[in-house]
């Protein structure tokens, strides 16, 4: 039966216990959805916003917060991360942009946290970047795709 690890047995909080726990190579992948209106898409589009490139400034944005992670989650463990990516893609259709982590750690336990932080703190800056165009924004379907590595194995989120 599952439990929650992150607490003992008298219902107190704590960081669980990986000291045992060999280092493997570990993958998550994250993806959350912002939507902007017509006039701030087209300004992010055409790279017209004034505080810059907002999608690079985004990018990098992620990869500081999944960098950071430990020090926004409590309980997570500080990781030694390998690699970051985010990647973005656009839909002209209804003004959206899709942002898409994907973290890799050699450790002893997995990075599932580092992608989904990276994508938020990514979409957070977009909004940021954007917001004096559009208040309106909206941050949506923030969630993990895929992870491997680790007792637990590979996990990849079913289509809907």
């Amino acid at each position: 039966m599952a439990r929650f690890t992150h607490f003992d047995e008298k219902g107190a909080s704590r960081m669980v216990d990986v000291s045992a726990k060999k280092p493997t190579l570990r993958t998550a992948q994250a993806q959350g959805i912002v939507s902007l209106g017509k006039e701030a898409y087209s300004m992010l589009k055409d790279k017209k916003i004034a505080k810059g490139d907002v999608l690079e400034v985004s990018r990098l944005a992620g990869i500081m917060g999944a960098k950071k992670t430990s020090e926004l989650i409590p309980l997570c463990h500080p990781l030694k991360i390998t690699s970051v990516s985010i990647d973005f893609e656009l839909f002209d259709e209804n003004c959206e942009i899709k942002v898409v982590s994907t973290v890799k750690a050699v450790d002893i336990t997995g990075v599932e946290m580092e992608a989904l932080t990276a994508v938020t703190v990514a979409a957070l800056t977009i909004y940021d970047m954007c917001k004096a165009v559009d208040k309106a924004i909206e941050i949506k379907d923030i969630y993990l795709i895929e992870k491997t590595g680790g007792k637990s194995g590979t996990f990849r989120r079913k289509e809907k």
